[in-house]
């Protein structure tokens, strides 16, 4: 339960700290004086978005803390050890909301920064708020068939419909996406057939090029390769007018002699001693060379024709001739894959079919329990606004399933609650049948039938009971009187006889000095409670016999 708030610079709230109890709570004050600040402050805390325009004129910042304890409330204390936020000391937990003058925001829980996505996560195990409005949202398809589902409780249907449709359309995109690429597809493959067949007939490997060009220079440049090798050699070795190897050897016996003489001629004729070794290998290797070197012209014609018909290739394609292999590879990859994506379009038909199969199959056993957990929340809701002053109520809620309409991921059904408020007078519309404070105590009668379903330790209902007044009003009183003995529950209310049914009552005043206003929230003692239900009975004079009214209603509130 929501134990305390505080709040500060928020709105016109300069600084403001509740405690609050068990039970109902009420909070009433005059019109304008900000008896929905304290709920709009809270809805924060929940993971609400906020602007700059929450931060009260002159302010730096907004701050906004709300105090929970957790006795009883396993699924919050489970919430919060998985993200480890968890206080081991202490059976309780800290919301705090902090707003800059310029928009940014900051949320913590129990010290540590959370996302909104948390807060919202965490907070729907900690407070249900039921706006102004939200009885409204009664009148939309929408929300009714909200409303139904959460009643039945089948989210393994809803989750199975919702995947079998999203399976059915992405295969649906997918078959529409090779069906208007089908001649564009076979265009390209006709195309690529032909190419690749072309480079499957020439059959280069890889690398295969650059062997080619090194062949084809050392071929055609045989005759020329082989004379000068022979020459060199001749030249290096065999000469006997003077060859290199012969000249070194003769300087370094001419040297040798001299050495004794002078010892730094030993260093140079180490060197002339590693130039003749390296000069009688060169002779060797290049006898070898021109030993082994063909000059082979069919052998020149073949690599001249494969080279040429590469260049050729190469040109063709646009593409150097380095590049053919890799080329030639990714051809038959895309002549490949395209020939799988005809197969693919077969088995996509097929496909197709049985996800759309499946998603009627899906959105038929939806629809079913659907049609019977209408018929009980049907009932339940007649029960409860049977009571609350509406005894010839009837209410229905209608189940079309259609399977050729326009496919969606909750389903083919079509939902609308109708409502007979008079004997007599048939079911139809809500928005054609009942008046504004009647839907007031439909939507409360849902509010109520859900909190015994989900329950939330606290409950909050910011003026819910707009339209309704006299008997109506004390029955709607005695209605959240009773929900308050199962959970915390607040209800901005302006009716005295809602109010007279609180356990506890804050009183919403509004102060200003011509220049600025503050808004306080004070809770109210016994007499407190007499002179505000006067207020609220008889206006701005209170008279002695709205004074005996007040206690009058306050007497019969804490008989129930």
């Amino acid at each position: 339960m929501l134990a305390h708030l505080s709040i500060k610079n928020f709105a016109v709230v300069k600084q403001l700290a509740v405690n609050l109890e068990d039970g109902l709570t009420a909070i009433t004050g005059e019109t304008g004086a900000g008896k929905s600040i304290a709920i709009d402050a809270l809805s924060l805390c929940m993971g609400e978005r906020a602007d700059a325009g929450a931060v009260r004129k002159d302010a730096a910042k907004a701050e906004i803390i709300a105090h929970f304890s957790l006795n009883g409330n396993a699924a919050a204390r489970h919430w919060l050890e998985e993200n480890e936020l968890d206080d081991e000391e202490d059976n309780s937990c800290f919301i705090r909301r902090v707003i800059s003058k310029e928009g940014r925001s900051k949320a913590f829980i129990n010290g540590t920064p959370v996302s909104l996505q948390q807060l919202k996560s965490f907070g729907q195990f900690l407070v249900a708020i039921h706006g102004q409005n939200t009885h409204l949202q009664l009148l939309k398809e929408d929300y009714q068939r909200q409303l139904l589902d959460s009643f039945a409780g089948h989210n393994g249907l809803l989750n199975d419909v919702a995947t079998t449709y999203r399976n059915w359309r992405a295969l649906q995109t997918e078959l529409t996406t090779l069906q208007q690429q089908a001649q564009a597809r076979e265009d390209r493959i006709q195309l690529l057939r032909y190419q690749v067949e072309e480079l499957n007939e020439f059959a280069l490997e890889e690398g295969e090029f650059s062997e080619l060009e090194t062949e084809h220079k050392r071929l055609s440049n045989g005759q020329n390769l082989l004379e000068q090798a022979q020459t060199s050699f001749y030249h290096l070795y065999e000469s006997d007018e003077g060859n290199a190897l012969s000249v070194i050897q003769n300087s370094i016996e001419r040297l040798g002699e001299l050495e004794a003489h002078d010892a730094t001629l030993t260093p140079i004729i180490a060197m002339l001693n590693d130039a003749a070794i390296q000069v009688e290998e060169a002779s060797g290797e290049l006898r070898s060379y021109c030993d082994d070197l063909e000059i082979d012209p069919l052998r020149l014609q073949q690599v001249e024709a494969r080279f040429s018909k590469a260049m050729e290739l190469a040109r063709k394609h646009m593409i150097s001739p380095e590049e053919l292999y890799a080329h030639h590879q990714a051809l038959a990859a895309e002549f490949a894959e395209l020939g799988e994506q005809e197969s693919r379009l077969d088995d996509l038909i097929a496909g197709v079919e049985n996800a759309r199969i499946g998603y009627l199959q899906s959105a038929k056993a939806l629809s079913e329990s659907r049609q019977q957990a209408a018929s009980a929340l049907a009932s339940a809701i007649e029960g409860q606004i049977r009571k609350m002053n509406m005894p010839h109520a009837e209410v229905a809620i209608e189940i079309e399933y259609d399977d050729t309409r326009k496919p969606a991921g909750i389903g083919l059904d079509a939902i609308e609650m109708t409502v007979s408020t008079n004997p007599g007078q048939p079911k139809d519309r809500l928005d054609k049948v009942v008046s504004g404070g009647e839907l007031s105590r439909i939507g409360l009668a849902i509010q109520v039938i859900a909190s015994d379903q989900h329950a939330v330790p606290t409950m909050i209902f910011d003026e819910v009971d707009t339209g309704i007044s006299g008997p109506t009003a004390s029955i709607v009183g005695n209605l959240l009187r009773q929900l308050g003995k199962r959970s915390q529950v607040m209800c901005v209310t302006h009716l005295p006889q809602v109010a007279a049914q609180a356990h506890n009552q804050l009183f919403v005043t509004k102060l200003t000095d011509g220049e600025s206003t503050e808004t306080r929230m004070l809770a109210l003692t016994q007499q407190d409670r007499v002179d505000e239900l006067a207020r609220l009975l008889a206006g701005d004079k209170v008279t002695e016999s709205a004074l005996a009214n007040a206690r009058e209603l306050l007497k019969s509130a804490e008989s129930n």
